[in-house]
């Protein structure tokens, strides 16, 4: 039986995911020539490092996005790999996290984009879940209240197992949103994570309803944040579900699971846009 084509394109971001060995202007070019309208930026050195930026700085990036008929939608400031954890047991590093967050919520208005993207940092390994899990809860209120004061909504990603031990799937991110509070804070789906957990877009639908509000579009073997075409994961399958539940926000390609990919990172983005060409019946078979 053919399979029936999903109904309309998914939005999907520009992000500077991968374009890190590259000039930022590299990457808003490729933008532009990939046909896209708003911006999920990464906020990496040299790129973006969230302590480096001044305002006059991230004003003049918005004019270069601006200037080419791009806009800032969401900034993602590296938290995995960065010394930034806002569950972290010593307490500089949670006070310099949470610093950096509030920053990056001061940029957000500079760079006219709307959301800030925050995980839920991890705690120690020898230590009970529930104390990382409160200072997890205290920090992301606090950041999320700031970030409120100044127009701008923050969305929760959960992590998979080996980057977080507090929210590694849907049912916990909800609890954690339900502990927190915060009436604008939002949820983000990403579909590695997701997998991970061995969990489908229903499930997650079912645990966070319309607090989806952004979408990490990755393949994965369920491991990876690859291109599409790299992993094994149901492209089709979670579009027909995310539009099923009705989910019309924008959706980002998080491509740094192969290094190769900062190679070429246009190339791997094409790859997704054609995957994802096929899906809604609007490209030919490769």
């Amino acid at each position: 039986m053919p399979i029936a084509p999903i109904a309309r394109p998914p939005r999907l971001t520009g992000s500077n995911f991968a374009y890190q060995h590259l000039p930022f202007d590299t990457f808003l070019d490729d933008a532009v020539a990939l046909g896209r309208e708003r911006l999920e930026l990464w906020g990496i050195a040299p790129h973006l490092h969230i302590p480096q930026v001044g305002d006059a700085e991230a004003r003049a990036v918005r004019r270069r996005i601006e200037g080419r008929g791009l806009s800032a939608y969401c900034l993602t400031p590296e938290q995995v790999m960065y010394p930034v954890n806002v569950a972290s047991p010593v307490d500089w590093l949670r006070s310099q996290s949470i610093a950096l967050f509030r920053r990056a919520a001061e940029l957000c208005v500079e760079l006219g984009a709307e959301k800030l993207l925050l995980t839920p940092g991890r705690g120690g390994e020898d230590e009970p879940v529930g104390t990382a899990w409160r200072r997890s809860v205290d920090a992301i209120g606090e950041i999320a209240a700031y970030a409120d004061s100044l127009g701008v909504t923050c969305v929760l990603e959960p992590l998979q197992r080996v980057e977080s031990n507090l929210v590694n799937d849907s049912p916990t991110l909800a609890a954690m949103l339900d502990e927190i509070g915060a009436a604008r804070l939002g949820a983000v789906l990403d579909t590695v994570t997701m997998a991970v957990a061995g969990e489908s877009v229903d499930d997650a639908f079912a645990a966070l309803g319309d607090r989806i509000r952004h979408v990490h579009l990755v393949d994965g073997r369920p491991m990876g944040h690859l291109a599409w075409g790299d992993g094994e994961l149901p492209l089709h399958d979670y579009l027909h579900a995310l539009e099923r539940h009705g989910y019309d926000g924008w959706m980002t390609f998080e491509l740094f699971g192969d290094g190769t990919y900062a190679l070429d990172p246009r190339a791997a983005v094409e790859r997704c846009d054609a995957a994802v060409r096929r899906c809604v019946g609007a490209g030919p078979e490769e």
